[in-house]
């Protein structure tokens, strides 16, 4: 498609009508609308029966100490046996669960029989290692089988875990083990990225040496790569020695649906990572309804293949929990998108028939700017539903997504959720919504949301302000890890009994949603939560700086960049390698997707007179626009300043 068709047809504002087809045998239809209006709680307790309960649940929600809801609180539980036994019991053990695609080109064909097989096998080596219900484990490792059959292992008896990207560093990795109190860290020798090895045990290694680590008894070593790798005797285990020998069978007990399933982190605007706790029976059950309504899913036919890290809340919710409650068959990938081609993900569409592709817009520009020409050169006609995730997807990548890999058939559900709302709230249906490119449009079935102003008062159509959530729902977080006060503070306290999520939106005169991106101290960097306070306490570690001042600056290919203004302490000179040592300094503290695209140094920031940091004004600055009104500043001369070094700011884009 010329630039100039993309331009036309975005200038059309066209809408996209579901393929007949498809809308004709449509998971999910219009109807799910009224029925989930006329009776919220009634539909939701509807869901919950599509999984298996040893106690089946007589009330859905407990609401009387909001914001602390309890869905299904009666009910008792096993999530693994959901996602994994009664699929193997209905005679579907010969199915594929997981097509896992290495990096270097290996593969491995999961049957529901062989993840039974090893998730029974991994949940009896966690019990020899002296895990019990309750106890927290930390997960770090890369995309491979092992981390998903850890997972379910640690849901099978009853252990939340705490994953951690991969791409953490150490010290990122320590303080969510110090956080969450784990006992066991399951992790790899590393993964293979970009055609080679990529080392994880030192990263556990030296987490392990800072204070509030001590409770970790052992390290599980799933080897990988078979690099090198150093060994503490009688606290590290390998896998393959311990879970190898261990009994296939285990029977799974169940749980109440409010026990804990596992605790995440993401950013806080206090530098303090926030661990959103998740339960078992309301998430799961929201998590493999919105599989099996938004993606439409047919898991006798479909191929499904959601391209996130485990380690962030999509891969829990659409490759873990989602979509094997469902008993799909999806595809798994180790490495990255250009390894070793530009093709590599089309490639692997191709190889396995992919019918439904969840991805993130920062991955679409991405292959936009590579070109229309590589994702040609492969037969993607098998794909019949595509998915948006992470942040909102701009109407040209929208676009882009549905001609150049939809081959112009395929609905694309422009998808809104959080970590925190644990599963998707605002999306089209692909058999029911006339899609418009760049919206998730309406809340599914069963979800309030609307915007409201600063009176939290509900905007008109063609109007903006901020998203919130009026209704309490199943897969929502209980609260902060050890914090409830914090829970309360972050989420319910801007608007009175309404749950503010943090993102501005607006409505258009049809009243569809449109999401318009953060509104707080957190910046969306290719589809993660990066916190500006975060940031700013890796910089002020260094010696040679004395104040930082962090903003996310709108960037065409990550939505939002980290630019990064600071202070330089007495001593310190302002040489030539200065800015790529901070760089680097940022990303050994919290990890390469927390490196800075800009740093620029500087005499002073824009204060107002009480000493508030007006990052509105650097935003301005890293965005190149005009200022706006800098009276409240103590100096205003300060801005002029900053403007005047702007020629000689470093960049990088690694």
């Amino acid at each position: 498609m010329s630039n100039e068709s993309l331009a036309n047809l975005l200038k059309e504002e066209r809408r996209f009508a579901p393929p007949a087809e498809l809308a004709a045998n449509a998971n999910v239809t219009a109807e799910a609308y009224e029925r989930a209006k006329a009776d919220r709680l009634g539909f939701w307790a509807e869901q919950a029966r599509r999984l298996s309960w040893e106690t089946e649940p007589t009330e859905a929600l407990d609401w009387s100490n909001p914001p602390f809801a309890k869905w299904f609180k009666d009910g008792r539980l096993n999530v693994a046996y959901n996602c994994v036994d009664r699929h193997v019991e209905a005679g579907l053990g010969d199915r594929v669960a997981i097509h896992f695609e290495g990096e270097p080109g290996d593969t491995r064909a999961i049957t529901y029989a062989d993840l039974r097989r090893e998730v029974s096998k991994a949940a009896n080596a966690l019990i020899e290692l002296g895990v019990q219900t309750g106890d927290r484990v930390a997960i770090y490792m890369p995309m491979i089988p092992e981390t998903v059959v850890a997972m379910l292992a640690c849901a099978r008896i009853g252990a939340p875990h705490s994953l951690v990207f991969g791409g953490f560093s150490s010290d990122a990795l320590a303080t969510r083990i110090q956080d969450a109190d784990a006992r066991v860290v399951i992790t790899a020798d590393g993964g293979y990225r970009r055609g080679k090895p990529s080392a994880l045990k030192p990263a556990v290694d030296e987490a392990l040496t800072q204070p509030g680590t001590e409770k970790v008894r052992n390290v599980l070593v799933v080897r990988r790569t078979g690099e090198e790798t150093a060994w503490t005797e009688g606290r590290d285990v390998w896998w393959h020695e311990l879970v190898d020998r261990q009994s296939e069978e285990h029977t799974p007990q169940a749980f109440e649906a409010e026990h804990p399933l596992f605790i995440l982190y993401t950013s806080g605007t206090t530098g303090k990572p926030k661990g959103i706790l998740h339960t078992s029976g309301g998430y799961l059950t929201q998590a493999a309804y919105t599989h099996h309504a938004v993606f439409d899913l047919k898991p006798e036919t479909d191929v499904y293949w959601c391209t996130a890290d485990v380690g962030w809340v999509t891969g829990h919710s659409y490759i873990v929990y989602g979509p094997l409650a469902n008993g799909a068959t999806q595809v798994i990938y180790e490495g990255t998108p250009d390894t070793p081609h530009k093709g590599r993900w089309w490639e692997i569409v191709e190889k396995y028939k992919v019918t439904i592709l969840y991805t993130a817009p920062t991955a679409i520009r991405t292959c936009m700017k590579w070109g229309d020409d590589i994702p040609a050169k492969f037969d993607l006609s098998s794909l019949r539903v595509l998915g948006s995730v992470g942040e909102p997807i701009n109407p040209e990548a929208w676009v882009w997504y549905r001609h150049n890999i939809g081959g112009d058939r395929t609905p694309v559900v422009d998808t809104w959720w959080q970590t925190e709302t644990g599963a998707i709230m605002i999306s089209p249906l692909p058999g029911v919504t006339e899609a418009k490119p760049g919206s998730a449009q309406v809340p599914l079935p069963g979800i309030s949301a609307t915007v409201v102003d600063d009176e939290a008062n509900e905007v008109p159509n063609g109007s903006g302000g901020y998203l919130v959530l009026t209704e309490p729902w199943p897969s929502m977080l209980r609260t902060i890890w050890g914090d409830d006060q914090r829970y309360l503070d972050t989420y319910w306290s801007r608007f009175q009994n309404r749950y503010f999520a943090g993102d501005g939106a607006k409505k258009d005169e049809d009243g569809d949603i449109w999401l318009l991106g953060r509104v707080d101290d957190v910046m969306l960097v290719s589809g993660h939560n990066i916190s500006t306070t975060e940031v700013e306490s890796a910089l002020v570690s260094h010696p040679k700086v004395a104040e930082a001042a962090v903003v996310g600056a709108t960037d065409p290919q990550t939505t939002q960049a980290i630019c990064a203004f600071v202070i330089l302490r007495g001593s310190a000179a302002e040489d030539e390698g200065l800015v790529e040592e901070l760089r680097a300094h940022v990303a050994k503290h919290l990890g390469p997707i927390a490196k800075p695209k800009r740093i620029l140094p500087v005499d002073e920031l824009p204060k107002t007179r009480s000493g508030k940091i007006m990052r509105r004004l650097l935003r301005d600055v890293a965005e190149n626009r005009d200022l706006g009104d800098v009276t409240t500043l103590t100096d205003s001369t300060v801005m002029t300043l900053i403007q005047s070094k702007l020629p000689g700011a470093a960049s990088s884009e690694d």
